[in-house]
């Protein structure tokens, strides 16, 4: 319900290809757009009726490995985890259906332009869930977690640094962070951000800039950093000011969560809040069987679920998408930059181009999810209004035009396979995550569709990989990867640095070139505080990432969620996000 960026769940979005033989350009009546224009018509929220106090909500968390459990907004990475904690962790601040922030949340934001700060008061009665006022110094304690080498953070990142002291307590050179004052003591409840510059999107949540968390520094503080993610507090037992707490985990299977009475803004409707993990491949059957109260819909069963009685289904496309990306590089620790391999075999965009002319995604999503999922051109979804780039058609399936581009640029064939322009072989690794029931045909697909235009493309490990796995590999730049699919659920605020500059960690493809740095700084300058100029800037970003095509955005879906009739306030309206859980109660 909050916002930030992070790695998808496959079972979730449901990218899809499909197999040639189940598909190719037959009658079949599933290769339809039936789902979207159903999806299209569902509202965001269920009815809004008076709602009882009392009861216990299940809901299903859609996941095909255990969720990892790592309770703490600056060092998960991966999508369940953030799930999960949703009853709990509260983000600082509301916002409206823009992402813009308002005053409502637990603590107020203010910019001022000239002095180059960011004023957060923490209202008083905020309060974690032993009670204690959440403090100034709850505010400024996650940016040690973030910057402190010693914890691994993969949420730092060069934006931060925009903070004034932030790099040098990260470079180990201070112990404080000069640029974030406390003018009320520790325990006050104000903070001040002093920036080097103020950033256009500092106004929409997500932007990068600056942390919507707090952490409680009065419990984590006997932590060293580097045995803070393996902690009890961050693993088992963990403090949020939200409507519940944690009080039971079955790690990585399930969580259960009890209202939490310090909660600021009253008493929530129920009882208990019980996550529990199912396979993407049950999800159906625990949907028709009124197992979940709450539980998302894969795109590749729709048809499955879509005449279920007793559910109420909303709908909202999200802010994501998948992809295919290129290893080209790696990411050094110590100077928190990518370093590009120009030696890579992946490091030629004719080879990259070619791959993705070749990949059959509109075919896909029609025959896999009757149109829920569908194609997206760009790293910008459309959904950011005219940020996005509308003359950008991204890669359409051409073979022919895959074949053409190989030849011109020397990867010719001998024999079955193509070999590089310097007549080496070419042997290319993809690793590609485990899934639900339709994740091995469309894997296989997705390979058919590389060896036809003469590509020797295999699986890592020649099999899928389980999703812990395949994110300890992108992460760490396994030298056995050339080429990965993944996705992202992406920030509310459109700026792509946190994903694509040099010096960030979520950068898995390892591409850093002067004109992309370049473009990335110019969309986030002060030059584009005009909204003019900034679109522009967005818009050149776009066709040059296009060009490059170092990273391939694939698909991007609705998000269809079944409900149980009987309860109400569930929404997906991001004004609704940091209170679903308060609201959320059974209907009187």
């Amino acid at each position: 319900m909050k916002k930030g960026k992070f790695l998808g769940s496959i079972g979730l979005l449901s990218a899809a290809a499909l197999t040639l033989v189940a598909c190719g350009k037959s009658n079949n009546n599933n290769n339809s757009n039936e789902g979207a224009k159903t999806a299209s018509k569902f509202p965001e929220a269920v009815p809004k009726k008076e709602a009882k106090q009392g009861g216990t909500v299940k809901i299903a968390l859609l996941s095909n490995s255990p969720f990892t459990g790592i309770f703490s907004n600056e060092l998960y990475t991966v999508s369940t985890d953030y799930e999960v904690s949703g009853p709990g962790n509260e983000s600082l601040f509301d916002t409206d259906d823009q992402f813009r922030f308002n005053d409502k949340g637990p603590a107020t934001i203010k910019l001022d332009r000239k002095n180059k700060t960011v004023t957060i008061v923490v209202k008083k009665g905020v309060k974690w869930s032993d009670g204690k006022q959440v403090t100034a110094k709850d505010v400024e304690y996650p940016y040690e977690i973030l910057a402190n080498k010693g914890t691994k953070s993969q949420r730092y990142s060069s934006q931060l640094e925009n903070i004034k002291g932030m790099k040098d307590y990260h470079e180990g050179k201070a112990k404080t962070i000069s640029g974030i004052e406390m003018p009320d003591g520790e325990n006050g409840r104000k903070v001040i951000l002093h920036f080097t510059q103020l950033k256009p999107g500092m106004t929409n949540s997500g932007n990068d800039y600056f942390w919507e968390s707090a952490e409680p520094y009065h419990y984590l503080k006997d932590v060293p950093f580097n045995k803070l993610m393996e902690s009890d507090k961050v693993r088992k037992k963990p403090l949020y000011f939200g409507p519940y707490k944690l009080t039971k985990l079955v790690r990585g299977q399930a969580a259960t969560w009890t209202p939490n009475k310090y909660y600021w803004r009253g008493k929530p409707k129920l009882d208990k809040i019980v996550f529990q993990v199912v396979s993407s491949n049950s999800s159906s059957q625990a949907i028709k069987s009124h197992k979940f109260d709450i539980s998302s819909v894969v795109s590749s069963q729709w048809t499955q679920v879509k005449n279920t009685k007793g559910v109420n289904f909303v709908a909202r496309i999200g802010l994501g998408y998948w992809y295919v990306g290129f290893k080209l590089g790696k990411f050094d620790s110590k100077t928190n930059k990518v370093v590009m391999n120009h030696k890579s075999k992946m490091n030629n965009k004719a080879l990259r181009q070619a791959i993705a002319y070749a990949m059959n995604v509109d075919e896909v999503t029609k025959h896999y999810t009757h149109g829920i999922s569908f194609h997206v051109p760009t790293l910008i979804p459309a959904q950011f209004g005219d940020y996005f780039n509308k003359d950008i058609k991204g890669y359409t399936y051409n073979l022919k035009k895959a074949n053409q581009i190989l030849d011109k640029a020397g990867y010719k064939k001998k024999g079955k396979w193509r070999v590089q322009p310097n007549g080496k072989p070419l042997k290319i690794k993809f690793l590609a995550m485990s899934g639900g029931a339709t994740q091995e045909p469309i894997i296989q697909n997705y390979l058919q569709q590389w060896h036809k235009i003469g590509l020797n493309v295999s699986l890592v490990g020649g099999r899928l990989t389980e999703g812990n796995s395949f994110y300890d590999k992108v992460h760490n730049d396994d030298p056995a990867v050339d080429m990965f699919e993944a996705g992202w659920n992406l920030s509310s605020e459109p700026s792509p640095q946190g994903l694509y500059s040099e010096g960030s960690p979520f950068n898995y493809e390892r591409f850093a070139t002067p004109e992309n740095t370049k473009l990335l700084e110019e969309m986030d300058s002060q030059k584009a505080f005009d909204h003019k100029y900034r679109v522009q800037k967005f818009h050149e970003w776009q066709k040059y990432m296009f060009d490059q095509a170092f990273v391939i955005p694939t698909t991007n879906s609705y998000s269809v969620t079944a409900v149980n009739k009987k309860l109400t306030n569930y929404s997906l309206k991001p004004s609704d996000g940091n209170t679903v859980y308060f609201k959320l109660g059974y209907v009187k």
